[in-house]
């Protein structure tokens, strides 16, 4: 395994890989990895010779300094793991000043109106923020496929979008999302939570299902309602939002289309941590 801070180092190892004509994966991450970030590395390191693992809590993209200064740091930690899956992993950890080179800003994008609704209308400038981030750890390791997991889909679509804009040549991969055996989709800030609220959680996933199983004969908006009922009545969850949207485009939905994918997305807040999770409706 390599493990580089400095992107000068990074590229110039990279360079050597591609002289030998072996293809690179990217799994951006911000580190406290657990099985959900694992699941994609193994993904990458089936379709790549060499996977690079991005280590990095980038503050251009949190809203609220109080979140950026929680945000859960483990990078030794996360070398063991990375270690126990594949000696072919090189890890990039570089530090915000080597990230930004002392100017810590994001650039200003346009994602086709993917930003302006659900975590863009609640978290301000954070999809800037993503981009700016992604944009950078694709053109410093320029991999033939990067990896994003599904639970943050709306982050996807807009890297997706991003690419497109940009013309830039990366593939990116969406993988399914990874839950805890209760349902509760996995994400480093699950370790911030008491572990009675941890397991209380699963309630999150099975509103999503209840969500599912009145979609083939209610409305979005009697969906919406009852997803609201349900969390009024439960003490541990404060529901900051839930919507019915179209996938391709994240637009709520108002009437159902015929031939059109459609998703539930929410966003919870338990022990003043903020969870989010979505669920394919059709």
């Amino acid at each position: 395994m390599h493990l580089f801070h400095h992107k000068k180092e990074l590229v110039s190892h990279l360079e050597n890989q591609r002289g030998q004509n072996l293809t690179i994966g990217l799994v951006p991450t911000m580190g406290a990895l657990h099985t959900g970030h694992l699941s994609l590395v193994k993904r990458a390191l089936s379709e790549n010779e060499v996977v690079v693992v991005s280590i990095f809590v980038n503050p251009t993209q949190f809203d609220k300094k109080d979140d950026l200064e929680k945000y859960p740091r483990s990078l030794e930690k996360d070398i063991e793991l990375l270690k126990k899956v594949s000696d072919k992993i090189v890890v990039f950890a570089p530090t915000v000043e080597e990230i930004y080179d002392n100017d810590v800003k994001s650039q200003s994008y346009e994602f086709d109106g993917l930003d302006k609704v659900m975590e863009g209308e609640f978290r301000t400038g954070h999809f800037d923020g993503v981009g700016t981030i992604v944009e950078l750890l694709l053109k410093t390791v320029e991999p033939n496929k990067a990896y994003f997991g599904e639970k943050d889909f709306q982050q996807l679509q807009i890297i997706r979008k991003m690419v497109e804009l940009k013309k830039l040549p990366y593939t990116i991969v969406g993988c399914p999302i990874e839950r805890e055996p209760h349902g509760l989709a996995m994400s480093s800030r699950n370790e911030r939570l008491s572990k009675p609220t941890r397991e209380e959680a699963k309630f999150i996933f099975g509103t999503l299902q209840g969500a599912k199983a009145k979609f083939g004969t209610e409305s979005a908006t009697n969906i919406a309602d009852w997803v609201k009922t349900a969390f009024n009545n439960h003490p541990l969850f404060d529901l900051e939002y839930f919507e019915i949207a179209d996938e391709a485009t994240l637009t709520p939905m108002l009437k159902k289309q015929e031939n059109q994918k459609y998703r539930a997305f929410i966003a919870v807040y338990a022990d003043g941590v903020r969870l989010i999770d979505n669920l394919r409706l059709n």
